[in-house]
């Protein structure tokens, strides 16, 4: 009995030891994160929440909504929520991010597994994938919006071979397919750079026993590269889903604030500004804002929730190991203090 107690004692003795431990340690993380969380709160939460209140006033965007609009409650995202040209625009948002995925997904791997060899001049066509990615959208906008007019250069190249170049802007049967090959081709730069780091961390010693084994190029790619490249392409796919749901710019810029409606390449984001801000009716944008975050909101945690958890769950293995172990000292503890 005697051993026992010095164990009991002994556990007791860790036990507020690791309590007075874990309390330090929540304060430091709570000092060190302090600025962060502030930066987040007064830069995110606040003006959702502000975006929300003006979404119940008819407003037009100088002066207090109380005092300058008109309260109409909810009526403001009913309207949203019954428009046909917002459920259309919500529409091609979602076409946008199925499109974008499947032109982009198979492109960027083939083109990570072609710069992830060793050859002359890989540096220089990393660098020239990567360029439109780093340039801005108003420039990418403008300089296609100027080459892709009906009597633009394009057309102009195509007529000289004998070819009726079509409206690549105005077709509401090709301005979406133009749409997603301008998007593919500005950010698939980030896709590859992703998809090149993920094969960076792919230990070389699994290509060797493949090699050892007999097995190809391509079943070392289906085997080993694919398996363990796909936590990577995961998240590029989780971060073009937001992108696409809330792609403003390069619509905006190319087709502007009407035609984009009547090409069919209308989103989400356009149609907030063209009824809220352009409409001078901030109260009415301010609803839309808050509806696309819902919906963006609802998508990455739905993915998250059914895709990305199985990622967290194997970086947080060892952390639950430990959590486990712990449980099984207390029980042991609560079972020795019963005897």
């Amino acid at each position: 009995m005697t051993a026992v107690n010095q164990d009991i004692v002994g556990v007791s003795k860790k036990s507020k030891t690791s309590t007075g431990g874990k309390t330090r340690r929540n304060l430091e993380i709570l000092l060190l994160s302090a600025p962060a969380i502030a930066v987040f709160v007064c830069f995110v939460i606040l003006p959702i929440v502000l975006g929300a209140y003006y979404g119940f006033y008819k407003w037009k965007g100088f002066g207090a909504p109380y005092k300058t609009g008109e309260f109409v409650g909810v009526q403001n995202y009913l309207t949203v929520l019954k428009d046909a040209n917002f459920q259309q625009a919500m529409l091609h948002s979602f076409e946008i991010v199925v499109g974008s995925l499947l032109i982009q997904a198979p492109l960027a791997v083939l083109f990570a597994l072609l710069l992830n060899q060793k050859f002359k001049g890989r540096g220089l066509i990393r660098t020239l994938i990567f360029v439109p990615y780093v340039v801005s959208e108003v420039i990418v906008g403008t300089g296609w919006s100027l080459l892709l007019q009906k009597k633009g250069a394009f057309n102009e190249i195509l007529n000289q071979l004998g070819i009726n170049g079509p409206d690549w802007l105005a077709d509401p049967h090709i301005a979406m397919w133009t749409l997603l090959l301008l998007i593919s081709w500005k950010y698939i730069g980030f896709a590859v750079i992703l998809m090149l780091a993920g094969m960076q961390s792919i230990p070389e010693e699994l290509y060797e026993a493949a090699r050892v084994d007999g097995a190809g190029f391509w079943q070392m790619q289906k085997s080993i590269t694919l398996p363990l490249l796909a936590p990577t392409l995961r998240i590029w796919v989780f971060l073009s889903i937001i992108g696409s749901l809330q792609l403003f710019d390069l619509v905006y810029i190319i087709w502007g604030q009407y035609v984009s409606a009547t090409a069919g390449v209308s989103t989400m984001a356009t149609y907030m500004v063209r009824e809220g801000r352009d409409a001078g009716n901030y109260g009415y944008g301010s609803a839309v804002a808050l509806i696309i975050f819902v919906i963006s909101l609802t998508v990455a945690l739905l993915y998250q929730r059914f895709v990305l958890n199985r990622d967290l769950d194997g970086a947080l293995t060892e952390q639950k190991k430990s959590k486990k172990v712990k449980k099984n000292n207390r029980s042991l503890t609560d079972l020795v203090s019963g005897q």
